[in-house]
């Protein structure tokens, strides 16, 4: 089998930590894994593959010799960096918000748009969306195909690991003052965590949405490929450590039934019903948590529009939602363009 050298920009973090993991657990064929990040992580040691890597720090000459570069490391750093590591021949698959809505980057979630890898020609970059808009996406182009969808209303309970390790320590903290009955600390969100949802990721914008909820909006439809589908969103952060969960109301062109529905995820690539009621079943955050799966249930009638329905959402956004489509990413790929 024929192998690659891969780097991963970002490692030390929360999503690069998972790419590293990812890589072991779906057995990419690294032929050398190149673990890089910012100046004040440079020697720390993670593990692949029971070996210890040292990390380095992500420079100009970085990817001298790689033919895949995994990057996490924030947007401006990519902003920076991707171009460099394309220009020296590594295919970098982004995880930052950098490119996705650059024309000539395509913005893939394997399962719905695969096809349009063919277009990483352009730049040398691949862009990996929004994690709330992976899983969201996942769900809805098999709908799609069968009932022309005409509008998404999505409402997410997002995790605190969605903003990084400094953002799931404060959220272990703050519980933990609280129960002992100690000050509690903000410095990662402007308000208390704990016990706690914020409706607000991102910066706010002047029309009173955040950016997170634009993102939501604009990558549906550039990954759906079809810009006549009306989306709007409310993003909300939610004191769970791993595991977005959406509500989303779905307005399509012709009915379909939630029994049909069903059907079609049922045999949907990387989707997972779990759709009982009468039992309580129904996909909960700490069951996604450290699933490769998007999972889906309440799939119920919406019956104020003439064909709506109704349904909740979950997946691991760590995974799903970043280092495992990455992952999937790279394994297309490999398999039909390197």
């Amino acid at each position: 089998m024929k192998t690659y050298n891969v780097a991963v920009a970002g490692a030390t973090g929360a999503v690069g930590n998972e790419m590293i993991a990812t890589l072991e657990q779906r057995n990419f064929p690294v032929k050398n894994l190149i673990l890089l990040a910012s100046s004040r992580s440079v020697g720390k040691r993670l593990t692949f593959k029971g070996q210890d890597i040292k990390v380095e720090e992500l420079k100009e000459d970085s990817f001298k010799d790689i033919q895949i570069g995994l990057f996490s490391p924030g947007g401006a750093v990519s902003q920076k960096f991707a171009p460099i590591a394309a220009a020296q021949g590594c295919v970098v698959i982004d995880n930052t918000s950098a490119f996705r809505m650059d024309p000539d980057v395509p913005l893939i979630v394997p399962e719905v748009n695969g096809h349009a890898i063919k277009d990483y020609t352009k730049k040398g970059i691949i862009a990996n969306p929004n994690c709330s808009t992976i899983q969201m996406v996942v769900v809805l182009k098999p709908l799609h195909d069968v009932a022309k969808i005409k509008r998404v209303v999505v409402s997410t309970y997002q995790a605190v690991s969605g903003t990084g390790q400094k953002a799931i320590f404060e959220l272990e903290q703050q519980v933990l003052a609280i129960y002992n009955q100690r000050p509690i600390e903000k410095k990662v969100y402007p308000h208390q965590i704990a016990f706690n949802c914020l409706p607000h990721i991102d910066v706010f914008l002047e029309n009173g949405y955040t950016k997170e909820e634009v993102k939501m909006v604009n990558e549906t439809k550039k990954i759906m490929e079809d810009y006549s589908i009306k989306v709007t969103a409310t993003t909300v952060r939610v004191p769970v450590f791993y595991g977005h969960s959406e509500s989303v109301n779905i307005e399509f062109e012709k009915d379909i039934a939630p029994e049909e529905a069903r059907k079609i995820l049922e045999k949907a690539p990387g989707v997972k019903v779990i759709d009982d009621p009468s039992k309580n079943l129904y996909p909960l955050a700490i069951d996604a948590a450290g699933k490769d799966e998007t999972f889906v249930g309440r799939i119920r009638r919406d019956d104020t529009v003439p064909h709506g329905l109704n349904m909740w959402i979950v997946a691991d956004n760590i995974r799903k939602g970043a280092a495992l489509n990455a992952v999937q990413i790279a394994e297309v790929l490999i398999r039909k363009y390197l």
